[in-house]
Order: C-alpha cells, then sequence, then structure tokens
C-alpha cells in the first residue's frame, strides 16, 4: 500500500503561492516530520521549510512538551531557547504564555502549524492551534494548517461534548473525547462553525481514508509527547486518560503509560471479577504488577491491567475506562480518591470534571448510575456533532 502523503509533503510537492516572499513562524514539535519524494527521511518540518523557503523562516513555535518533545505534563513548562541549527527563535507556547503574543507575531506574515494530533479532545495540541487561530485574527495574520492523520481513525467519536462553564486548556470547544476529525479539518471546524475567523488555509493528506488507523498510513510514528510512546496508546488514551483526575496511576513513570493503569491497593482477581464483561468489547485485559519510576506512586508497587486490543472495531475507549473507573469506586470506596486542583491551570475545578467536561458523568460514577443510561443522554449531542462537522470533512 503507498503511504500517505501529509501535508508538509504536499506542500513541497505543489507549492502554494501564498508563501512566496512571505515571513513565515512554524509551530511544530519533533513528530512534524516529511518524507519528500516518497524518501521515508524523517526529515524535520522545520528543516524542510527552511530549505524549501530560504530565508523566510523566522519564529518556530512550540507547544506543551517542548521542543524536543521532553517535557512531561501538567503545568510542566517548557522556555524558549533558539534553534541550535537555524538560529532562530523558539517561543514557547506552554510557559508564561499559551497564546502567540503581539511581539511573537510580529517577525512574520503566516503561521505555518504542522502538528500531530491524536484525535482526542483533551491533548493540548488542538488548543494551542485554536490559540494561534485566535491571534492570527486578532493580529491580522494568516494561518496555514498542514494536514496529518488522526491516528485512532476518523469514523468513529466517543463520549460526551464539552458543557458550558468547563472550558480549559484541556476543552476548549464543545466537541466530543474522542471526536474523529484530522488537525485540519478540525482548524476549519473552530474557524468557521465556532466564530474565529482568522484567513486560514489547510493542505489536506493525499491517501488518507477516515477508516485508517495509524499503522494503516505507512507512517513512522513518532512521539508526540512523552507518554504517548506508540500508536497502541494513543487508541486507548481517550478513555484511560480518565484516571488522570483520580488517584489510580495510568502508568506514567513506567514504559507504557496509558496502556496499564493500577494501585497499591488493587485485589486484580476482586477487581476482574466485578466489571461486566459486556463492557469490554474488542480487548482483553491482562492482569500485572508495575513501578512506576515518578508520578503517581512512584517507587511502589501496584496491581492492576494493561488494556491489549483485540478489535479495534468494537473497542470503545470511553465507555471502557468509565466502566473499569466505576468498578474501581465501587470496590475501593474508602482508598479512591478524586485528584485535587490545579490541573492543567484549572485552580478550582476537579481535574476529572475538566477532562470529562461534564461534572455529572463524576457524580453518575458515585451513584453507580448505569453506564448505558448515562451514555444514552449524550447520543442527540453526538449526532448534533456529526452534523456541524460534515462540511468541514475533507476525506471521503
Amino acid at each position: 500500500m503507498k503511504p500517505v502523503q501529509t501535508g508538509i509533503e504536499r506542500l513541497l510537492a505543489d507549492p502554494p503561492s501564498i508563501l512566496e516572499g512571505k515571513r513565515l513562524g512554524l509551530l511544530a514539535n519533533p513528530a512534524s516530520v516529511g518524507c519528500p519524494e516518497g524518501n521515508r527521511g524523517f526529515r524535520p518540518t522545520r528543516l524542510l521549510i527552511a530549505n524549501h523557503y530560504p530565508d523566510q523562516l523566522e519564529a518556530f513555535f512550540t507547544p506543551q512538551h517542548g521542543f524536543f518533545a521532553e517535557k512531561q505534563a501538567d503545568m510542566v513548562t517548557s522556555k524558549g531557547l533558539v534553534d541550535p541549527r537555524l538560529g532562530i527563535p523558539v517561543f514557547s507556547l506552554y510557559d508564561e504564555t499559551r497564546v502567540p503574543t503581539q511581539t511573537m507575531l510580529d517577525l512574520i506574515d503566516i503561521l505555518i502549524i504542522d502538528l500531530q494530533d491524536v484525535g482526542t479532545r483533551v491533548y493540548t495540541f488542538i488548543s494551542t492551534m485554536a490559540s494561534c487561530l485566535q491571534a492570527a485574527r486578532a493580529h491580522d495574520k494568516q494561518v496555514l494548517v498542514l494536514d496529518r492523520p488522526n491516528p485512532i481513525g476518523g469514523n468513529r467519536i466517543e463520549g460526551n461534548c464539552l458543557k458550558p462553564g468547563y472550558t480549559s486548556f484541556v476543552g476548549m470547544y464543545p466537541i466530543p473525547m474522542r471526536h474523529g476529525l484530522t488537525i485540519g479539518e478540525l482548524a476549519l471546524l473552530f474557524n468557521a462553525h465556532f466564530g474565529i475567523g482568522c484567513e486560514l488555509t489547510v493542505i489536506p493528506m493525499g491517501g488518507w481514508r477516515r477508516e485508517m488507523l495509524f499503522h494503516d498510513t505507512g507512517l513512522p510514528w513518532i512521539p508526540p509527547s512523552p507518554n504517548l510512546p506508540t500508536p497502541a496508546s494513543a487508541l486507548v488514551y481517550p478513555g484511560q486518560v480518565l484516571w488522570e483526575g483520580t488517584n489510580i496511576s495510568e502508568g506514567r513513570g513506567t514504559t507504557q503509560p496509558f496502556e496499564i493503569f493500577g494501585a497499591p491497593f488493587f485485589d486484580t482477581t476482586r477487581l476482574e471479577a466485578s466489571i461486566p464483561k459486556d463492557r469490554l468489547a474488542g480487548i482483553h485485559l491482562r492482569a500485572l504488577g508495575f513501578e512506576p519510576t515518578s508520578d503517581k506512586w512512584a517507587q511502589r508497587l501496584c496491581h492492576g491491567f494493561q488494556l491489549h486490543i483485540v478489535d479495534a472495531g468494537t473497542y470503545q475507549s470511553y465507555g471502557t475506562t468509565l466502566t473499569l473507573l466505576q468498578a474501581v469506586i465501587s470496590l475501593y470506596p474508602d482508598m479512591f480518591q478524586w485528584k485535587e486542583p490545579p490541573y492543567e491551570y484549572e485552580f478550582e475545578k476537579l481535574p476529572f470534571d475538566i477532562i470529562t467536561g461534564d461534572p455529572l458523568i463524576r457524580k453518575a460514577m458515585e451513584g453507580m448510575d448505569p453506564l448505558h443510561d448515562l451514555e444514552e443522554t449524550w447520543a442527540e449531542e453526538l449526532k448534533c456533532f456529526e452534523e456541524i462537522s460534515k462540511p468541514f470533512l475533507l476525506y471521503e
């Protein structure tokens, strides 16, 4: 199968006239690579742009996790620096400001965005992109988004939409947890439907289809952040990220973040027996022990499970983790805890409520409400999201 052609590759093959003679900025990170002319060369987008447009690239911008994608999550900031190869300023958009300032944007005419999103509302790259679109509108700059695959596919959405009053840096607009859009499609949706209104161009991919998972694309997986090391970790992330709002380890500080979860007080035999098997479609739970080197329960033996996906077509990431979470709360009401704020620059609301975007979900977990009934309450808003996103779909 011929590999998918990413937005940067399409740009290099057919350069748009709007970039001619313009001062350029680039928002990207180490997962932003291109393979021009069919060569799987893993060349950084920033070098490809600099070579193709000599003396036009004036500034580089980085999202959360930093220039080397080395920083951990949740308010672990990265600082600006000078690009060691290109000698241009590098502005961190996860530091004192998460929005490009006028001083930053005064250096450029067009901001190019090339980021590998992971298909989940709470992943901050899409919030950074939205902030850039807003700043571009305010300061009369153009934006060009180079599209990349949604690594968990584009034909399924999951979870609830963000509720009013729960906007944060891990959820700026009312979209589902698993949104099913590429980052280019999201840019179009944010800009038009949610009224940003900047001057926006999207360079689509070639050969990408909505049913594709990342392993179908023929592209190399380069971790966009430290705790999504594999496509499998991205596939479980829309559900497993919920553990971040609790005292249960989501596997940070191990080699398999999000694929594993647990705590020192788990009895895996009892816990597995309490989980409704009809709620575990498409996965196998394998009991294991692990010892995080950092983060929750560091240097403590945790008992838990690894999620092995055996059928990605039937696996429902969000509903699966809600099922696991409810079983944990039921068995361990005295040891389970909701994490306290702050979380991602929100200092009052509970992190779990910020992650889900709806406090009623936490209350349903505590009240042991039937999950099927809870999911039924989302059905109409998911249908509405499908309708509003249709005009912005770039791929069949």
